[in-house]
């Protein structure tokens, strides 16, 4: 291996480590750019000291001063050369990179924009994400009053609104409109016992009692966020749909519009809304809908269906209402049969300790009775139930001529993405529990999270990788300054293979 030095086309000097192997020359690793005479004096020292011990990586803990007299020498050092500081900016400069790229900097805050790039890089407190950003050296840190000042404001200017477009033309691209959207709604609770007009104790699927807000969120097919609301934690899911859309569709001006959502929004007077509001939808329906809406089908050939099959009928969503008769689309899977199998094992074992009294009595699928003493378990209904074990239904205002049946269950399929940036929401960017207290603040730290949610979905769509493992790769890269000879030279961090290809996915290799 030898140091070779190549001029680029801005008039550096890049050194790199190659070794040549059966007459084929291979770049081993490149170190940097030169500006100067002495940062390539550095590089070339750099590049020799590797290729003579053959390190992993460029350690700088050991440029220092020569050692004092009478003591051992240790490792070569480069004499006149001290390290002053050092800084890890790079993960800084790529997800303000991406911040930009998506648009966010419309709003025009230097402050808001370093409470993102906190809630991804370290989603704590308010404080603790200052914090964070001062070890990464960020200029001009925001003090704690001007944060919570900047979050105020956020609001009264409705940054929101700016956030929202950004986003929705940064998914859009070139086309006009989103065709499909998927929607979804999470809760998020508070650590106090005290509500309020917004903060409400209300329907939980984790059985808490704190006061919490309902969240809904809007996603394109690939995940990324385009709209957010919330509401008051007593609110049904099925009234937060309407309002959610009519704001997208209002901010937007889209005109022709799908939305995707779960069996939650099953309702005719939810399906009758849309419809009036000229909203195409697809909302999944509940097993229990089977026996009726294929009815025909059971009578004519049994319950026997190929994996995959699809069968097109239709389905009756107000008793006694024919109006309400609308397109459904069924699907069998063998997989999901499996799964079905496997839950009720589970669900009637949890019946069969309760009515056999070694576990607490408890709301339960496939127990009746009026008392601790006297339950017993549903085996006739597990029984029927069982006959309906594989499929799936979905409604849908779309036509055959629109969609297909597999268009429609690859549609609904897509809202695991929703699930997927809440999860991502709560866990990585720790979105809850809330410490909030005014309604003000709530909606301006739902702001943050859902611009933190936008870069995070965006860089693990083109990446392939994790935000956690993002984050983690390119936490380490530090660049230096260092004193030679009295002056000041910034050296660039070194970037491994592995945090190079993320740069390369995201087209940011001008940070490298």
């Amino acid at each position: 291996m030898h140091v070779r030095k190549v001029r680029t086309a801005s008039g550096a000097t890049a050194v790199q480590i190659v070794e040549k192997r059966h007459g084929q020359r291979r770049i081993v690793e490149h170190l940097g750019s030169a500006h100067s005479e002495a940062e390539l004096a550095l590089l070339v020292h750099a590049a020799k000291e590797r290729i003579h011990q053959n390190q992993p990586a460029f350690d700088l803990d050991r440029i220092d001063a020569a050692a004092p007299a009478g003591q051992p020498t240790g490792p070569p050092v480069l004499a006149g050369v001290t390290a002053v500081g050092y800084r890890p900016r790079l993960l800084w400069e790529v997800l303000s990179g991406v911040y930009d790229r998506i648009g966010f900097s419309i709003v025009d805050s230097a402050v808001f924009r370093q409470l993102v790039i906190g809630r991804i890089i370290e989603p704590e407190s308010k404080t603790a994400t200052l914090e964070s950003l001062r070890r990464l050296d960020v200029t001009q840190v925001a003090s704690e009053r001007t944060m919570w000042r900047h979050l105020k404001t956020s609001v009264e200017k409705g940054w929101r609104d700016d956030l929202c477009q950004a986003a929705y033309r940064f998914s859009t691209g070139d086309d006009e409109a989103v065709a499909v959207v998927l929607y979804d709604v999470t809760t998020l609770y508070f650590e106090t016992d005290e509500e309020d007009e917004h903060r409400k104790v209300g329907y939980s699927k984790e059985r808490r009692v704190d006061p919490q807000i309902l969240v809904g969120l809007l996603v394109d097919k690939t995940g990324f966020p385009i709209e957010i609301h919330s509401f008051s934690g007593n609110t049904a899911e099925t009234h937060t749909l309407i309002p959610v859309l009519d704001s997208f569709r209002h901010r937007h001006q889209v005109t022709d519009m799908l939305v995707v959502a779960d069996a939650g929004m099953l309702s005719w007077a939810n399906l009758k809304a849309l419809e009036e509001a000229d909203y195409q939808y697809i909302v999944g329906t509940r097993t229990s809908k089977a026996p009726y809406d294929l009815a025909e089908t059971f009578q004519t050939r049994g319950n026997y269906f190929a994996d995959g099959e699809i069968l097109e009928t239709t389905t009756l969503l107000k008793k006694d209402v024919p109006s309400s008769k609308r397109r459904a689309v069924w699907q069998y899977r063998h997989k999901r049969e499996q799964r079905d199998r496997r839950t009720q094992t589970l669900q009637l074992q949890r019946a069969e300790d309760i009515a056999a009294g070694r576990k607490q009595p408890r709301k339960s699928r496939f127990l009746k009775g009026g008392g601790p003493k006297s339950y017993t378990v549903d085996y006739a209904t597990a029984e029927k139930a069982r006959y309906y074990f594989g499929l799936k239904g979905y409604v849908t205002s779309a036509s055959k001529k629109v969609m297909s049946g597999a268009e429609i269950i690859n549609a609904y399929h897509q809202l695991f993405e929703v699930e997927r940036s809440f999860r991502m929401a709560k866990s990585d960017l720790r979105a809850r529990p809330m410490f909030h207290h005014t309604r003000d603040s709530i909606e301006a730290h739902l702001s943050v999270v859902f611009c933190a949610l936008a870069i995070s979905r965006h860089m693990q769509h083109r990446t392939g990788i994790s935000i956690k493992k993002i984050i983690k790769t390119l936490r380490p890269l530090q660049e230096a300054t260092l004193s030679v000879n009295g002056q000041l030279l910034d050296v660039p961090a070194h970037v491994p293979e592995e945090a190079h290809q993320i740069l390369q996915a995201l087209e940011l290799t001008d940070l490298s």
